[in-house]
């Protein structure tokens, strides 16, 4: 398999997670579909990352359907709930927050980037009220446990770490560590996994 992204995005480096939490082998190529050239086009319609090509040449996008379809792929460890309905849901639920708050945070970077006469106030208030809300939220849902979800690693926590990853890259004054203490312990705790150490190096 070969996953094409870029570094920058939270939306590949969520499916880059899933893919090394469950050890399967691929190749991740960096060609972002800022570059016109980008094989992105190529694969995918929409000219979006991540795209994930199989083997037999199908590509795979949007990076809830390729989590979800990866995480067939093996067992160890199953990051989506297979046979209880209400415990998938609530992953699935964890997950759509996390990329809710990537959603809003990518808008604000968009606003961000141009000339402060042309910034909409009222967008940018919209999202960055979004994702404190949203971190709010999974703080007070989040107590003192280990883990998002459940009683094992899943796909919420592969996402909203993805999500906080970015936080720290597009909103650095966001200080989301102070304001949830319990957040900061999780999120230094996933750190320790080898797939966010090597994440969190690209």
């Amino acid at each position: 398999m070969r996953l094409i992204g870029s570094n920058t995005s939270p939306y590949v480096r969520k499916v880059r997670l899933v893919l090394l939490e469950k050890n399967l082998p691929h190749t991740y190529v960096v060609d972002p579909p800022s570059d016109p050239n980008s094989e992105a086009y190529r694969v995918n319609p929409l000219g979006r990352i991540p795209a994930l090509i199989l083997g037999d040449g199908t590509c795979v996008f949007d990076s809830p359907v390729i989590a979800e379809y990866v995480d067939t792929l093996n067992d160890t460890p199953i990051l989506i709930p297979r046979h209880d309905a209400l415990a998938r849901m609530r992953v699935k639920r964890g997950e759509a927050l996390a990329d809710g708050i990537m959603d809003s945070a990518v808008v604000v970077r968009g606003e961000s980037l141009r000339p402060a006469e042309k910034r909409e106030q009222a967008t940018l208030d919209l999202h960055l009220n979004a994702i404190t809300r949203a971190l709010q939220h999974i703080a007070g849902q989040l107590g003192q446990r280990e883990w998002c979800e459940g009683d094992a690693l899943t796909l919420a926590d592969l996402a909203l770490a993805s999500a906080l990853i970015y936080l720290d890259l597009r909103q650095p004054e966001r200080d989301w560590r102070s304001a949830h203490p319990n957040l900061a312990s999780w999120f230094e705790r996933l750190s320790a996994r080898d797939s966010v150490k090597i994440a969190l190096k690209e």
